[in-house]
């Protein structure tokens, strides 16, 4: 049976615990799209989503 991929509803985190790993929070099974920075301090994409660490995030998460 294949894991089931969530995010964190606080930091957008992708994980498969239901509880995120980074942050502590919830993590849900509703969420969409994803990026994956590899470098946050000179990313752009990771200033605009207040990302912090490197990692695969979630981009929408309900």
């Amino acid at each position: 049976m294949p894991k089931i991929i969530k995010a964190c509803k606080n930091c957008s985190s992708i994980t498969e615990d239901d509880v995120c790993a980074r942050c502590g929070g919830k993590t849900s099974k509703d969420w969409q799209g994803y990026v994956i920075i590899i470098d946050h301090t000179k990313s752009e994409i990771a200033k605009k989503m207040e990302i912090n660490a490197n990692g695969r995030y979630a981009l929408k998460v309900r």
